[in-house]
């Protein structure tokens, strides 16, 4: 459990890292992945694919993540 949760706060960060990044794209067409390690250096690349690897990790696994961390799932009220 306690390793599952460790790979849920990578994904977490990884998802930030690519949320800011895509922003600073947009706003200012800025992408800090690029200023810092290169247009498309393999450590760029790396960080593009682990941003995606993490995306697909929270669409497929939000349920048991969802059941990890003792969140509740919200569900509709009925009058």
């Amino acid at each position: 459990m306690k390793f599952a949760k460790t790979i849920d706060v990578i994904v977490w960060v990884l998802l930030i890292i690519g949320g800011l990044n895509w922003g600073l794209v947009g706003l200012f067409e800025f992408n800090l992945v690029a200023a810092l390690f290169g247009e498309m250096s393999i450590l760029s690349r790396i960080i593009y694919v682990l941003v995606g690897f993490a995306a697909l990790y929270d669409i497929f696994a939000i349920k048991a993540i969802t059941r990890r961390w003792g969140a509740h799932e919200v569900t509709p009220a009925h009058a």
